[in-house]
C-alpha cells in the first residue's frame, strides 16, 4: 500500500516482505525515490544494500568428539538428535554421502520445523531426505541486481560452488564418509552433529557473494521455520555508507531478533588476519568464530641428483622406489617458439609441450602470477603432465608475493610445490649447471634427476592448535571510524585450516576440487559450523537454554593451550613476510580453542537475553537512542551503567581511566558446588575480584565484581583473566583486556 501510494506502478520493483524478525521490506528503486522513501510518514529507516562475501576432516577426532562427547548422547548416531541447523550459503549437493539416509538410521518428522523443500526445476526431484529437512533459495537482489546467472547459479537450492556444501557437512555431515580422492582414502570425514538435521537458505553465489537483501530474507525465514542453530559463514564487503555503528544495520539487528526467539548464531571472524581491527562480526549476540590451523600438516620433498633434498609440499604419491628420473623444464620442450605468449612454464597447456620430451621424465613448471589469480591452477599441471606421460611434475615458486598462503592440493601423480624462494634457486642452479645446451640456448641433454617423496599421510604437530594467519583479529570495532568497542571480539577459535569435506561436483569455487566429492579449503568459512555442530550437541543435551548460555558454555570451557601444554601461539607475519609465531591474544581467540567435552557440562554460565542486548546498545556511546528505537520499537529505559557490563563470558574496557568496577552475574547449572574465584593481570592494570569465594544451590545465580586499576599507561592493551574453580573440578574462565589512560 505504502509504495503504490508514493510511486506510479511499474517504476519500482518490491523484493521482499520481512515480516518475522524486522517489520520491514526490500524494494528496487532509484536514489530520489529513496528519498522520498525515507520522508513518508510511518518510516523509520532506509538503507541502501550492500554485497556480502564467503568467508572461505579430521578435526572430530582433533577436537575428541568420538571419545569424549558423542557416546554420552547417544553415540555418534543420536549426536545431534532432531537438533535442526539452518545454513545461510551457497546451497546443498544433497546426493552427496555425507547427506544420504540409505545408511542411517530412518529420520523421523521434526514437528517444530516448518521449512519448505524445493523441487529442482530440471530434474523434479525433492531436495530434501529426511537428514536435508528444508531447501529454500534467495535471488531476488541478485537477478535485479543483474548479478544472477542462472546457468551457473542454478535458480533452486542446488550448490553451484561447494562452499555451502563443505560448512553444512563440517557441521552435521555423517559419520565415518571415506574421503576418496584419485585412488586414495585420506580419511574419514565426520560432522560435528552427525544426526542434526540440515535446513538449506541459499542466499549466496558463486561469482559475487550475495546480497544482504537475499541474506536477510533467509534469516527471517529460517528462524519462521523453525531452526535451533544458524550458520554464518558469510561477511560485509564493506559497511554501508548510512551505518555508524557496527551493530545497528538490517543485518545484526535481524540477528539480534533471531537470537530473541531463541536461535544461536554462529558467524565466521573474517579472513582479513593477521592485522588488528579485521573482524567482520561484531556483535554481542553472535558467536564469532576464529580459525585455528589443527594439528595435521602435509610436507613432501624433492631428492636431486646432487644429494640435496628440497622440502615442499605434495598430497601426493612418491616417484618410482629407489629411482631417479630426468628433470625436464617447460620453457626447455615447447613444441615451438610461438608458443610463448601462452606462458608455457606454467603448465596449463599440454598441446604446447613437446610429448616426446616430457614422456617417462619429471616436468618442472613455475608458479606464476596465474596461480595466485586463479586461472592457473595445481590441479591442471598434474593434468598436463599425465596427458604428456610424465611421471611427475615440480612446481617452484621463484617469486612470491608478501602474504601468499600455499594450502597442499591432492593430485593424482607425483607432484611437489617448492614454496621457499631459496629452494627453488638451489634447483633451478642444479638444473642449469646439469643441462648442457648450445650457442642458441637450446638444451642438448638432460642430466638433470631428481625423485619425488610421498606425502600423502599427514604428520601430526603438537603445537596444535595455532591462530591460523588469515583469522581476523580484534580489537572490536564500535563504528566505521574503527574506535574500540568494549566487547571483546573474536569470542572463540575453531579449525579453519585445511578442512576435508563434501564438495558439489559442479562446484567452482575452487580450481583444484573442480568435479571432485571432496576438497580441503581453509577459511573462517570452516571455522564457524564447527560451532555449529558443536552447539547443536549442547543444545541436545540443554534444550531449554538460551543462545547467550550455550555461547557461554563454549567460550568459559575453551583453551588457552595447545597439545603440548604450552600457551597458544598465532601465525604472524615477520618483517620478511615469512611465517612466524608469536603468543596469542584473547584478540586472536576470544576465550580460546573450543573443548566440546567441557562444554557439556560447564557447572557455571553467564545468561543474557535481548533485553540486556538493548541494555548494551543503549549504554554505548555514540549510539542515538532513536536510532535504537527504529531498529527495535523499543525505547532506552534500561542502561547497564558501562557496555562493559553486558554480561558476557568475558570483560573488555577500551578506555580504562583510574578505577572501574565490572559486574557479572553467574548461574550454577550443575549440583550445588563451592568456587574460589581469583584474577591476574599484566602490570600495567591491578585486578581485583569480589566475593573471593561463594557457594551455589542447583539454578542459583550470584553477582560478582571486577575492579580493574590503571598502574601505568603503556600505550597498549593489557591481557588477563579471571578464573572460577569449583570444588567439584568445574573451572570457568573469563578474558580480560584492559587499555589504562590518563583521563
Amino acid at each position: 500500500m505504502l509504495l503504490d501510494m508514493l510511486f506510479d506502478q511499474g517504476t519500482y520493483t518490491k523484493l521482499y516482505s520481512y515480516r518475522h524478525l524486522i517489520n520491514g521490506f526490500a524494494v528496487h528503486i532509484s536514489p530520489q525515490q529513496a528519498e522520498i522513501l525515507g520522508r513518508a510518514p510511518g518510516v523509520k529507516s532506509v538503507e541502501r544494500d550492500w554485497k556480502v562475501k564467503k568467508l572461505t576432516t579430521h578435526t572430530p577426532q582433533f577436537l575428541g568428539l568420538p571419545t569424549g562427547v558423542w557416546p554420552t548422547g547417544g553415540g555418534f548416531d543420536r549426536a545431534g538428535e532432531d537438533i535442526v541447523i539452518g545454513f545461510v550459503d551457497s546451497g546443498i549437493y544433497p546426493h552427496h554421502p555425507s547427506f544420504a539416509t540409505h545408511n542411517t538410521d530412518p529420520y523421523g518428522p521434526v514437528p517444530k520445523y516448518t521449512g519448505k523443500c524445493e523441487v529442482d526445476p530440471i530434474t523434479k526431484r525433492n531436495f530434501c531426505n529426511g537428514k536435508i529437512i528444508g531447501a529454500q533459495h534467495f535471488a531476488e537482489a541478485a537477478k535485479i541486481a543483474g548479478s544472477f546467472n542462472p546457468d551457473i547459479d542454478f535458480d533452486s537450492p542446488l550448490d553451484g560452488d561447494g562452499h555451502g556444501s563443505h560448512t553444512a557437512a563440517i557441521a552435521a555431515g555423517n559419520n565415518g564418509i571415506p574421503v576418496r580422492m584419485h585412488g586414495f582414502e585420506f580419511g574419514r570425514a565426520s560432522g560435528m552433529a552427525p544426526r542434526a538435521r540440515i535446513a538449506v537458505y541459499k542466499a549466496l553465489y558463486r561469482m559475487f557473494g550475495g546480497f544482504v537483501a537475499d541474506v536477510v530474507a533467509a534469516i527471517d525465514q529460517a528462524v519462521h521455520d523453525g531452526v535451533d542453530i544458524l550458520n554464518l559463514s558469510v561477511g560485509p564487503n564493506s559497511p554501508p555508507a548510512a551505518t555508524k555503528t557496527t551493530y545497528l544495520n538490517p543485518f545484526d539487528i535481524t540477528l539480534l531478533s533471531a537470537v530473541k526467539a531463541g536461535v544461536f548464531v554462529a558467524q565466521a571472524a573474517g579472513n582479513g588476519g593477521p592485522f588488528p581491527k579485521t573482524m567482520l562480526s561484531y556483535s554481542p549476540w553472535i558467536a564469532t568464530v576464529a580459525a585455528a590451523v589443527d594439528d595435521r600438516r602435509y610436507k613432501n620433498h624433492l631428492t636431486l641428483g646432487n644429494g640435496k633434498i628440497l622440502a615442499g609440499l605434495g598430497l601426493s604419491p612418491a616417484t618410482h622406489a629407489n629411482r631417479t628420473f630426468t628433470l625436464v623444464a617447460a620453457n626447455d620442450v615447447l613444441l615451438d617458439s610461438s608458443v610463448a605468449k601462452y606462458s608455457p612454464s606454467d603448465c596449463q597447456r599440454p598441446e604446447v609441450l613437446n610429448k616426446n620430451l616430457v614422456q617417462g621424465n619429471i616436468l618442472l613448471c613455475g608458479y606464476s602470477f596465474n596461480f595466485v589469480v586463479g586461472t592457473a591452477s595445481i590441479k591442471k599441471v598434474s593434468e598436463t603432465a599425465k596427458a604428456l606421460g610424465a611421471v611427475g611434475f615440480v612446481l617452484a615458486v621463484e617469486t612470491a608475493s608478501p602474504g601468499t598462503k600455499f594450502d597442499p592440493v591432492p593430485v593424482g601423480i607425483p607432484g611437489i610445490l617448492i614454496t621457499d624462494c631459496i629452494k627453488s634457486t638451489d634447483l633451478i642452479d642444479y638444473y642449469n649447471a646439469s643441462t648442457p645446451r648450445d650457442w642458441t640456448g637450446r638444451v642438448k641433454r638432460f642430466e638433470a634427476v631428481g625423485s619425488i617423496g610421498d606425502g600423502l599421510r599427514p604428520i601430526l604437530h603438537r603445537s596444535a592448535p595455532q591462530v591460523a594467519i588469515f583469522s581476523a583479529r580484534g580489537p572490536n570495532i564500535k563504528d566505521y571510524s574503527f574506535q574500540d568497542a568494549d566487547l571483546l571480539k573474536p569470542d572463540i577459535l575453531a579449525p579453519g585450516s585445511l578442512i576435508w569435506a563434501a564438495w558439489a561436483p559442479n562446484g567452482t569455487d575452487e580450481a583444484n576440487y573442480v568435479g571432485e566429492g571432496f576438497a580441503m579449503i581453509s577459511g573462517t568459512s570452516m571455522a564457524a559450523p564447527h560451532i555449529a555442530g558443536i552447539a547443536a550437541l549442547v543444545k541436545q543435551k540443554y534444550p531449554r537454554w538460551s543462545p547467550a548460555a550455550i555461547k557461554s558454555a563454549l567460550m568459559t570451557t575453551s583453551t588457552t593451550l595447545d597439545r603440548a601444554e604450552r600457551p597458544l601461539q598465532a601465525q604472524q607475519y615477520s618483517s620478511e613476510e615469512t611465517l612466524s609465531f608469536v603468543p596469542a591474544t584473547p584478540f586472536d581467540y576470544g576465550s580460546g580453542h573450543v573443548n566440546p567435552r567441557a562444554a557439556l557440562d560447564p557447572g557455571l554460565i553467564f545468561d543474557a537475553g535481548y533485553e540486556d542486548y538493548l541494555g548494551f546498545l543503549c549504554t554505548t556511546p555514540g549510539i542515538d537512542a532513536h536510532e535504537i528505537k527504529n531498529y527495535t520499537n523499543i525505547p532506552c529505559n534500561y542502561t547497564l551503567g558501562h557496555p562493559s557490563n553486558l554480561n558476557m563470558p568475558s570483560i573488555a574496557i577500551s578506555h580504562l581511566v583510574g578505577t572501574q568496577t565490572v559486574t557479572r552475574t553467574v548461574t550454577n547449572v550443575a549440583g550445588e558446588e563451592t568456587y574460589v574465584i581469583s584474577a591476574r593481570m599484566a602490570p600495567a592494570v591491578a585486578i581485583e575480584t569480589d566475593p573471593p569465594a561463594m557457594t551455589l544451590r542447583p539454578g542459583a545465580s550470584r553477582r560478582i565484581t571486577v575492579t580493574l586499576t590503571v598502574r601505568s599507561v603503556t600505550g597498549s592493551y593489557s591481557f588477563g583473566e579471571v578464573w572460577l574453580k569449583g570444588s567439584r573440578g568445574h573451572k570457568v574462565r573469563l578474558p580480560v583486556v584492559a587499555m589504562g589512560y590518563d583521563r
